[in-house]
């Protein structure tokens, strides 16, 4: 199920980014997914369906805007490494 979600932006930023309603739109659903996602509100592939793009494209994003898609530290790491 889809939902609508209208939100209300000065005329001026949509200008300034110079992108077309659609464009803004679909940058607006890509940025709040990243957000989420990276906050851990919601796992990679349902940011990635509210993104609309495929799980795989979506994690290759995360890399890009540096979003880590593991909650893993290194530290976490080196104890499991030590342990086995």
């Amino acid at each position: 199920m889809e939902e609508t979600l209208t939100i209300h932006l000065p005329g001026e930023i949509r200008q300034m980014l110079n992108r077309t309603p659609e464009e803004l739109a679909r940058d607006v659903r890509l940025y709040s997914a990243l957000m989420l996602f990276r906050l851990g509100k919601l796992s990679s592939g349902a940011a990635a369906e509210m993104a609309g793009l495929p799980r795989v494209v979506f994690l290759d994003l995360c890399a890009e805007y540096d979003i880590p898609v593991t909650q893993i530290t290194g530290e976490d790491l080196r104890r499991e490494m030590d342990s086995a």
